[in-house]
């Protein structure tokens, strides 16, 4: 018996009673005085009671079997809004939108109240969020380990035409679904210097005194799996002074001084990243990471400790996984606690720190691997330091035997790069203390192998690997779009939920027209949906039937932003000159926020803007072609923008995006494809076929050719008359007329260097933006597109890269 569409009666029952007794007992409110807040906090307090008995039961489980556990460490973990995900997640659909309509409010309107959470910002925060949801889903023993950021990143504003940032106050109103645990309250040390001494037994130690601690106290989110009772954890560390107040200071009227040590000791967790520009920020970027990090190993060996009495078996009840190079001093930290704390010989020290971590890779470009000065872990971290170079010197000593006269390769795989200011490389630290590195999709980890890493992969081979990256279905089709994720539930049932590869089964309807008329229906709908957002928060409004052309992504030139406004100018400049009198009506969405340090990002941001307000307010072109840039992307917004997409932009250098995980949004929801041969479009292509995307653009080694023979933008322009216009356009002020010569760095930077080939790759995608506009006038065939796009996205599943994971290097 199907029972998809049966519904708990008695759920409806007592999420009703709980909701009035939360408003009543535990908010202090009536009908009378209650917000819309308060219905969201009462509505999650009722689920949340739902989720801490599973969560409870859970945890005792994973005690009880004394498993082996998974820990995640990542800087980042963009999860978003949590009161939808857990509803779906514990088979409560049905039963809370009656249990809310019943009670006179509308559910929907109760989600829209619920804030993003602030603790993350782009692919790497939100990877770990999807990896978290497979990992409770697939029943793994996980737990997250991360900062509970005051302000998150930003709140991105733009304020004519410019990104401003503003605090983002995501806890201003309290958060239902967190629980603070100061019986873990852990203390960090910092500063300070070591000491040698010789134990009673003639053995030399070493201990570390600090001058400055900061306590770390954990707050937990339970994470709930997808309807099968598992709830495992996110523990976030949220930094506290050791001294709250200096009362001597007030009472001496320096009312500043008296609470300076708490602002300073609690600025740690204040926002994500930091500008390092300056020396203080540098130094509080690096606090950061060892403070979430020292909790976390301690944490984690308090929890070891409960069942196991020895350290050597360590491997094999704890894999810590490394979200990039940020968590890499957890490496040193485990190696100091093992040595100065637990007494271990060096050598059993360091195997047990190898066969625990694990490194995945983020970046290609050298320029983006993370390193800090020499000087300043010696004066944050001095005990750490001294392990660096001791994890260095031995490590050198092995290579030295391999390569005896190779001093370039030697030079090149140290810990420690030489220069002006010495640096300790945070990527070779992970390689040489973990048994497993990977990259994130095929080509990114064949270039770590062949490019980047090329010497260590050399020396160890056995340690690389590659772990495509991947997607929760269950946020991104599931809840995101829930008329197509309907429609494919009618038709094959609701096992792809759970098992993605499941979608294939609407192959044989992709010929069918009604259900393509059914598909196209709900694209229109989804697409009517994001328009009506988009005039509500923006006032301008947009066609639903013209094509949703889309660009949604962190804001960095790699990424080329640039690539796609200047092709929008060149539409702009053939519909004024009368070149595309049937043009193929396009509404270019963009968005995304840029470091709040990096110039040019931000000046692209501005260029996008100005541009839009010259397109927009046009009245030749304005019915044909629409700019939209929508502010403070993120998880709830993209929500709203992946089921609505016609066109999906992966348009980056080939060579430089490591994989990509909005490409496999945009593809679930049945968005095409138009991007280069890069990151995880490779293998999109190889799931869905040349047919079913939109390929252009020089590959990767002809990226590196073209840039080892010499490569002159000024070539480009010369022969591409459109391209020279636009060129001119922008030095003209055209789209600047009161900011006189705003964009000349862009310009600039384009005609002499355009270092991410911008110009080499114009003919070519604007030929192919060509074949897009007339595959979409072709309606039967862009849906029959669009459907082998969601059928075959199997791949791209979180729960895939994750088997992939604990079969391989977790072992669980």
């Amino acid at each position: 018996m199907d029972t998809r569409n049966i519904m708990d009666e008695s759920q409806v029952a007592e999420l009703k009673k709980d909701f009035m007794y939360n408003r009543k007992y535990t908010l202090a409110k009536d009908h009378y005085t209650a917000t819309n807040y308060d219905n969201f906090q009462s509505l999650a307090l009722s689920i949340r009671n739902r989720l801490i008995a599973r969560w409870i039961l859970t945890q005792q489980r994973y005690h009880d079997e004394n498993c082996k556990r998974v820990y995640y460490l990542s800087m980042e973990f963009l999860i978003g809004r949590l009161l939808a995900n857990n509803i779906m997640n514990m088979g409560l659909e049905k039963e809370s939108e009656k249990a809310v309509s019943e009670l006179g409010f509308n559910l929907e309107e109760i989600y829209e109240q619920e804030r993003d959470a602030g603790l993350g910002n782009g692919g790497l925060g939100r990877l770990a969020a999807c990896f978290l949801d497979s990992m409770a889903t697939l029943g793994i023993p996980a737990t997250g380990y991360g900062i509970r950021y005051d302000y998150g990143i930003f709140r991105q504003e733009i304020i004519n035409g410019f990104q401003v940032e503003r605090p983002e106050e995501w806890l201003v109103l309290g958060n239902p679904w967190e629980f603070g645990r100061p019986e873990y309250i852990l203390k960090i040390k910092f500063y300070g210097k070591t000491i040698q001494r010789t134990d009673k037994n003639g053995k030399l130690k070493v201990d570390w005194v600090s001058n400055d601690n900061i306590l770390a106290m954990a707050y937990d989110i339970p994470v709930a799996g997808y309807k099968n009772g598992v709830v495992n954890n996110l523990r976030l560390w949220s930094a506290r002074s050791t001294e709250e107040f200096d009362l001597e200071y007030f009472n001496d009227g320096d009312y500043i001084k008296a609470c300076e040590k708490k602002i300073m000791s609690e600025n740690i967790s204040r926002v994500l990243y930091p500008s390092d520009s300056i020396f203080k920020g540098m130094e509080l970027r690096l606090k950061q990471e060892y403070f979430f990090t020292s909790a976390s190993i301690q944490d984690i060996i308090r929890r070891f400790k409960m069942h196991n009495a020895d350290l050597r078996a360590f491997p094999e009840k704890i894999a810590i996984q490394l979200n990039d190079t940020h968590p890499a001093i957890a490496i040193v930290e485990l190696m100091r606690i093992l040595l100065d704390e637990e007494d271990l010989e060096w050598d059993t020290a360091w195997f047990i720190t190898v066969n625990t971590f694990a490194y995945t890779n983020h970046t290609i470009m050298p320029e983006a691997l993370e390193s800090w000065p020499v000087s300043l872990i010696g004066a944050l971290l001095p005990r750490h330091l001294e392990i660096i170079y001791e994890i260095n010197k031995r490590f050198l000593n092995e290579i030295s035997i391999k390569y005896p006269k190779d001093h370039d390769k030697i030079k090149s795989m140290s810990l420690i790069e030489e220069g002006e200011i010495k640096k300790v490389r945070m990527s070779n630290l992970c390689i040489i203390g973990s048994h497993s590195v990977n990259g994130v999709s095929a080509l990114h980890s064949e270039l770590l192998k062949t490019t980047l890493f090329k010497n260590f992969y050399e020396f160890y081979p056995e340690k690389f690997n590659n772990k495509t990256n991947g997607i929760t279905q269950r946020l991104w089709l599931k809840n995101a779009n829930h008329g197509l994720s309907g429609l494919i539930t009618e038709l094959i049932g609701d096992s792809w939920i759970t098992e993605l590869s499941e979608l294939k089964k609407i192959i044989p309807n992709s010929d069918n027209e009604l259900f393509k008329s059914r598909w196209r229906d709900i694209k229109r709908q989804n697409k009517i949906t994001l328009s009506e957002f988009i005039w509500k928060h923006k006032g301008i409004p947009i066609d639903p039937d013209s094509m949703f052309d889309v660009q949604i992504k962190r804001i960095h030139e790699y990424k080329r932003q640039l690539l796609f406004i200047l092709f929008l100018i060149a539409q702009y400049l053939k519909i004024k000159n009368g070149v595309l009198k049937n043009a193929v009506p396009r509404t270019a969405i963009i968005g995304g926020k840029s470091a709040p340090g990096y110039y040019m990002a931000k000046l692209i941001i501005k260029f996008i803007n100005n541009v839009a307000a010259v397109i927009n307010n046009d009245p030749e072109t304005s019915s044909k072609l629409r700019i939209i840039f929508l502010e403070n992307y993120r998880v709830s917004l993209a929500e709203k923008i992946f089921p609505a997409s016609d066109l999906s932009e992966q348009i980056s250098t080939a060579g430089r995006e490591a994989s990509g995980t909005g490409n496999m949004k945009f593809m679930l929801n049945g968005a095409l494809t138009i991007g280069t041969l890069d990151g995880a479009n490779i293998e999109i292509m190889e799931e869905v076929g040349q047919e079913n995307i939109f390929i252009f653009g020089l590959k990767t080694e002809e990226v590196l050719n073209l840039k080892k023979n010499g490569y002159n933008p000024k070539d480009y322009i010369a022969k591409t008359p459109i391209l020279s216009e636009i060129i001119d356009l922008i030095n003209d002020n055209f789209f600047s007329r009161f900011e006189t010569d705003i964009f000349k760095p862009i310009v600039n930077n384009l005609v002499n260097h355009d270092e991410y080939m911008i110009f080499a790759d114009f003919e070519s995608y604007i030929k192919t933006q060509d074949i897009v506009s007339e595959t979409y006038l072709d309606k039967n065939k862009w849906t029959k597109m669009s459907i082998m796009n969601t059928a075959l996205a199997g791949k791209f599943s979180s729960d895939r890269t994750i088997r992939e994971y604990a079969k391989d290097i977790w072992k669980v």
